[in-house]
Order: C-alpha cells, then sequence, then structure tokens
C-alpha cells in the first residue's frame, strides 16, 4: 500500500509547515482533518481542496459538502475521493481552503511516496512541524477575558514599578526621606 507523505505550507509563511503522511487508500476527509489536528484548529468551519498545479492555480475542487455557490465544474466530495485517485503526478500539489470566513490557506505539496508502512504511526500521521502555526483565533481568543485579567492585575506598561525605562538610572528614584508626592510631608 502507497504511502503519500504531503508538506502543508501555511500561505503566508512557508517557513511554517507540516509534513504529514497518508495512506493512498484514505479519503480527503481524513486528510482534511489531520490538517487542522496539525495546526491545532477546530473543525468547525467550512473547508476546500483544490486540486493544483505548479504556479499554484486551483483546479478541480474537493469539497466538504456543496455549499451554495455557483460552481465552474461540479466539485467532488470529500468523504467519496480517495486521495491516491487525485494524484495526477508525482509533485502533486493542492490548496486547502478552512473557514470562508477568515480564509485561512495552505499550500500542500506531495513530497515522498512510499511502498512501506510504518507500523510506528497511526495514519493518517503528522510526521514533523516546523514553525509556529497561525493561531485561529488571535491570542483574545485562546484566553477570553484572562489576558485582561493579566493586564490589570501586573501593570506591565512602560515605566511602570519593575518596568522602568531603558536606561535610567534607579538611583535617581530613591526615597527622598519618605515624604509623599505632594510635598505635604504626610505619610
Amino acid at each position: 500500500m502507497a504511502i503519500l507523505k504531503f508538506r502543508v505550507y501555511f500561505e503566508e509563511d512557508d517557513s511554517v509547515y507540516r509534513d504529514i503522511a497518508v495512506r493512498h487508500t484514505q479519503s480527503f476527509v481524513s486528510l482534511h482533518e489531520v490538517i487542522l489536528k496539525a495546526f491545532e484548529f477546530d473543525s468547525k468551519h467550512s473547508a476546500t481542496f483544490f486540486r493544483s498545479n505548479d504556479n499554484w492555480q486551483r483546479g478541480r475542487e474537493i469539497t466538504l459538502e456543496k455549499y451554495d455557490k455557483a460552481y465552474k465544474a461540479e466539485p467532488l466530495l470529500m468523504s467519496d475521493t480517495t486521495i491516491g485517485a487525485e494524484i495526477k503526478n508525482p509533485n502533486q500539489k493542492f490548496i486547502y481552503l478552512y473557514d470562508f470566513n477568515k480564509n485561512w490557506s495552505f499550500l500542500i505539496e506531495l513530497i515522498n511516496v512510499s511502498k512501506e508502512e510504518s507500523a510506528k504511526l497511526e495514519y493518517p500521521a503528522i510526521v514533523k512541524k516546523e514553525g509556529i502555526g497561525p493561531s485561529q483565533y488571535g491570542i483574545k481568543g485562546l484566553v477570553g477575558d484572562k489576558l485582561t485579567e493579566v493586564e490589570e492585575k501586573y501593570d506591565l506598561s512602560r515605566g511602570a514599578e519593575g518596568f522602568g525605562v531603558e536606561g535610567e538610572d534607579d538611583d535617581a528614584h530613591a526615597d527622598d526621606g519618605g515624604e509623599d508626592d505632594d510635598g505635604s510631608g504626610e505619610i
């Protein structure tokens, strides 16, 4: 059974990628799910693949479900389409779009075909991670109101206690006998 190894690049930064190994008989749903897992995305949104050429032009669409839009050609369904059936050349490329509102875009390139399975892996498998992937919902979405709580609890602004302006001499702010800032002498 052929094992296909794909490199999945985050389109906005090709130094961020994941290598994924799948059986040629697995469906595009399996590839879709392992890409989401590899980049730590949830599976709440719509997704589609496009077969592509070397210039990353979109070709035949392989979609999670048929959406309300006009298609040039009837799309294939991920659940009905095996990955091996869409490999047309040894350097096959696909474009993967996730969450049509945010338009997360990933470039997928076939980098290896092997005849031997690894007994140590459960396919599909993430075999390599490079770079820090994008945050699906941004920092706020990941930590919610906790970020605000931290900012309020610890004044992290420049010049706050313990976070002085770079280059300032600590002795310049030495206490001058316990007087208050208003000069009244009250403690």
